[in-house]
């Protein structure tokens, strides 16, 4: 089990690089993580613990966080649902969407958050019994803190797990931020007696400088608990891994010279950022998180991503200013692009008649209309592109595989005669169009820039694979971590 001293400290991608290396040594592995909070989710096979199908013929597939989709195709294995049997899905600062073995639950939604505890935990327990009985290894990632003293009594991500699995546990600092041995030491301390025990090792992750300047501290952090450091990670910026809240690390993102621009608005409620790992992959393009106005400036595309409330991230996006900016660019035959929630905003109107997310008229530069349903749409779907304009025609005829997580449904509007500019073409039925123009593509599939032919057709370039991404990962684990110490853990 990776536990860490707190959120970011790198629990996610030292989880995946574990599921790599161990299925390299001819494991069966799968990832697990009881409960995610993440906007991030991809569809995965719908199969709970007895084997069974969800009973909800409607709901083929289900939803789990990203981190733990990623990690099992590290591990080789085929992602599903009980790799993360609890997803929350945040709708505002004080309230998230529950998701539990992949489906949404309105009562855990609506139930407050110390009382749910003990109405998942069977569920939790069913998904880990499971992994454990049909795989070798299973590398288990905490949440935050296991130290969390006010949540401690509720805890069902963290030290249950740990004691339910009698896990190995490692601990994981960000020693880049600073007191990382003050962390590793309080986090330690702050653990019941009993579950002390259960750490085998300290990691420090994101290391920069002279490794021979961390003496004495090793040694005496040992003294005083007992606990090894099993290893220093060298900072890796770019590792290639799409990042578990989807906001890369701006200092990744630097200025390229004549690169195209790309810039992804950043709203609040923003989903699925994930998706964008490939974009910054490209040499030769330049990522842009926009948070203001100011930041569109002379860019080449603009996309707006999903959202998990799509009428407040349009307020928000009204607010801040956005609009104008986005119209102008529109107006200059530049590319914009709206994925799901990002779509939704680009048409005309939304309607609500289930009280899902808010009515709301859009930005109104496609022809198209939403009515939010009261189920949510989640499916793995491969399609086909028909005729496509403009800048995207390089996506005619194209097949792409990809997922679809909506409430929403959209529909072609006719354009008044006072408007003709705004007839939209449905390039894919039910999921995609574009203006008259061409310049304005929306699309309900996530994953786009995930297909390889996407990014051949887009840009003329080769995608870097996850393949690669997963054995670079590997690679640098067993080089500043014994085999040894990794094989004693499974022991």
């Amino acid at each position: 089990m990776v536990l860490g001293t707190s959120s970011g400290a790198g629990k996610s991608w030292i989880s995946t690089a574990l599921c790599r290396w161990y299925a390299r040594q001819g494991y069966k592995v799968e990832p697990f993580k009881a409960q995610n909070m993440s906007n991030n989710a991809r569809v995965v096979n719908s199969r709970q613990s007895s084997g069974t199908e969800f009973s909800n013929a409607d709901q083929a597939s289900g939803e789990i966080g990203s981190a733990q989709y990623f990690q099992a195709l590290a591990a080789n294995s085929e992602p599903n649902v009980n790799m993360n049997p609890v997803l929350l899905k945040p709708e505002a600062d004080t309230r998230s969407q529950v998701i539990l073995l992949g489906k949404v639950n309105t009562e855990l939604s609506a139930t407050p958050w110390r009382e749910r505890s003990e109405k998942i935990w069977p569920y939790i327990q069913q998904s880990l019994d499971y992994l454990i009985a049909e795989n070798d290894v299973v590398v288990i990632e905490g949440a935050g803190s296991p130290a969390e003293i006010n949540l401690m009594a509720s805890d069902i991500v963290n030290l249950r797990v740990a004691r339910y699995a009698n896990a190995q546990c490692i601990l994981v600092t960000d020693i880049d931020r600073g007191g990382a041995f003050a962390h590793l030491y309080g986090t330690w301390a702050l653990l019941p007696k009993a579950d002390q025990q259960s750490i085998k090792g300290f990691l420090l992750n994101k290391f920069r400088g002279d490794p021979s300047l961390l003496a004495p501290a090793p040694e005496e952090l040992k003294l005083l608990t007992g606990i090894p450091i099993i290893g220093t990670i060298p900072m890796l910026f770019d590792h290639g891994l799409p990042e578990e809240d989807g906001i890369f690390d701006e200092r990744t993102l630097g200025k390229k010279a004549g690169a195209l621009k790309v810039a992804v608005l950043v709203y609040p409620r923003i989903s699925n950022l994930d998706e964008f790992q490939p974009l910054k992959n490209i040499t030769d393009l330049e990522l842009i998180w926009a948070r203001q106005p100011s930041s569109l400036e002379d860019v080449d595309w603009i996309i707006l991503p999903g959202s998990k409330h799509t009428n407040a991230d349009l307020m928000w996006l009204r607010q801040c200013g956005f609009e104008q900016v986005i119209e102008k660019h529109i107006r200059q035959g530049k590319i914009v692009l709206g994925i799901c929630g990002g779509l939704q905003m680009l048409g005309q109107v939304m309607h609500d008649p289930f009280n899902i997310d808010g009515a709301a008229t859009g930005l109104g530069h496609l022809a198209i209309q939403t009515t939010f349903a009261k189920d949510k749409q989640v499916n793995k779907i491969t399609v086909r592109f028909g005729q496509v304009n403009g800048p995207w025609s390089a996506l005619s005829d194209l097949e792409v595989c990809g997922y679809e997580i909506h409430h929403g449904k959209s529909t072609r509007q006719e354009a008044d005669e006072v408007n003709q500019a705004l007839i939209s073409q449905e390039i894919i039925p039910d999921l995609a169009w574009q203006n008259l123009h061409g310049n304005v593509l929306g699309i309900y599939l996530h994953g786009l820039f995930e297909d390889p032919a996407v990014i051949k057709s887009l840009f003329g370039k080769e995608a870097k694979t996850l393949e690669v991404v997963f054995n670079n990962l590997a690679d640098l684990i067993g080089r500043h971590i014994p085999k040894e110490t990794l094989l004693s853990l499974i022991k």
